[in-house]
């Protein structure tokens, strides 16, 4: 199972972002999908570096397997689950 979030609407609303990004990495423990696919877009890269400053953070980096670029699509990121 795959989640998906897309950031577009919330760009600029930083506690927004840290908290769609807490509620969709809870959900993939939750009902243990594989993967999550996170979409901050292309723009200047601000909101990329944002959200792979938040899934860096040790607390966070503990739930997850990998953080994988997209090498098509500079947009996207994948968030891989191990359960």
């Amino acid at each position: 199972m795959k989640l998906k979030l897309d950031l577009h609407d919330i760009y600029n609303r930083g506690t927004d972002i840290d908290r769609a990004l807490r509620d969709i990495i809870d959900e993939a423990v939750r009902i243990k999908a594989a993967t999550v696919e996170i979409i901050p877009g292309k723009g200047s890269g601000q909101l990329k570096k944002r959200v792979l400053r938040y899934l860096d953070r040790k607390d966070v980096k503990a739930r997850y397997h990998r953080v994988e670029k997209d090498s098509k699509n500079f947009g996207r990121l994948f968030v891989h689950f191990r359960h």
